[in-house]
């Protein structure tokens, strides 16, 4: 049974609850005024008040049939027991609508829900007005009395019904929002899934055919085959349905299990170094981080790197690394040909997905400072768990 529903049963047997009780309350304190009943039905009378009222809390807070339809028997028992007297007082008159229109009617509230409950629901409700009848053609007035149960009866069900017919309503209206949900994480799964397929394809595959389009120019033939070779791994395990991120560490990552980033980036230092880019490498040696930012980071620095050795037109790149007890910042600065940022076509989407977007993914952000003729500087930073 879903969650909902259970709350939706406990809602309606509190409802159950405080009805049936307040009914055999009313009927207990009706009955034990004085002349109410003759001394000899008083003892049974007020007997089977109290054994409605034990049947009606095991009814409404275990959910028991059993003791439902017990409540139900013995109130019919009880109506029959009072209205069994021509002269009836009107004290014992109102003992008699309370326990038929309150006390019974209330008990009919939980029945809604169940698969068999409109057959309970008339099943008992045709004893209560079966008693009343026997009572009323004994001599006793039930006109008020039969009324009253009547009207309690018909409330209850109809608020009973109401009230599991809206929540069923709330319910599918929560199962579509958790559809919507989740088919909305699916997509947002599968286009930053996108987003890392074109960023890795970017940084390497297409890195690779970029220098082979332009001859290697600046690249020793070494270099080109080992980066080919790099990219042709990368390639089977692609074909044999391997991750891309998966991929990307593999290139961008030591074969070791050390995670310090001063070791992790010596690797992408000597890519860089066979591609004719020497490397300057300041501040901190070792630093962990999570395996995601670790890897966001160094992808990030590569990128930056590329655009060094591609764009800046010069053979020496400096990289600075500094932490404090939240980031970690590296910074990549050349003293290259510069460019104005404003100027970049917002359709070259390198920078914006390979560093922007990578960095982004992990909490992480890229800020750019350069100007024609005075190199570049790149701020990358990731937050610290």
């Amino acid at each position: 049974m879903r969650r909902i529903d259970k709350e939706r049963d406990r809602l309606l047997r509190r409802l159950a609850r405080g009805g049936g009780l307040t009914g055999a309350a009313v009927s207990l304190v009706c009955i034990v005024v004085p002349g109410a009943l003759p001394p000899a039905r008083f003892a049974l009378a007020a007997a089977l008040v109290v054994g409605i009222a034990v049947l009606v809390g095991l009814a409404t807070t275990r959910g028991a049939l059993s003791a439902t339809l017990g409540a139900m028997a013995a109130a019919t028992v009880l109506l029959l027991v009072i209205g069994l007297d021509a002269r009836i007082d009107p004290a014992g008159a109102t003992a008699m609508a309370a326990t038929g229109a309150l006390t019974t009617a209330a008990l009919a509230i939980p029945l809604v829900v169940r698969p068999s409950g409109p057959a309970l629901i008339l099943g008992s409700a045709a004893a209560i007005l079966i008693a009343l009848g026997a009572s009323a053609a004994s001599g006793a007035d039930m006109r008020l009395v039969l009324v009253a149960t009547i009207a309690g009866w018909a409330a209850c069900v109809i608020v009973g019904t109401w009230l599991a017919r809206a929540i069923a309503r709330a319910a599918e209206r929560i199962d579509e929002v958790g559809r919507a949900h989740e088919a909305e994480r699916l997509a947002s799964e599968s286009e930053a899934q996108h987003r890392q397929d074109a960023r890795v394809l970017h940084d390497t595959v297409l890195a690779t055919l970029s220098l082979l389009a332009h001859s290697g120019v600046g690249v020793g033939a070494g270099s080109l085959r080992q980066q080919a070779g790099d990219d042709a791994r990368l390639l089977k395990q692609l074909r044999l349905g391997a991750p891309l991120d998966n991929g990307s560490s593999a290139i961008f990552s030591p074969e070791s299990s050390d995670d310090g980033l001063g070791a992790t980036f010596e690797s992408v230092r000597q890519r860089f170094a066979r591609m004719g880019l020497e490397v300057n490498w300041h501040g901190a040696n070792h630093l962990v981080l999570p395996r995601d930012a670790l890897d966001a980071l160094l992808g990030a620095l590569g990128e930056c790197l590329e655009n060094v050795r591609r764009h800046a037109g010069v053979a020496v790149a400096d990289v600075t690394v500094t932490d404090d007890e939240r980031t970690v910042r590296a910074m990549v600065t050349d003293q290259g040909a510069g460019f104005e940022p404003a100027a970049v076509d917002p359709a070259r989407l390198g920078f914006a997905e390979s560093v922007v977007g990578r960095l982004h993914a992990v909490g992480g952000r890229a800020r750019v400072f350069s100007s024609p003729g005075s190199g570049t500087t790149v701020m990358l930073e990731v937050p610290k768990p």
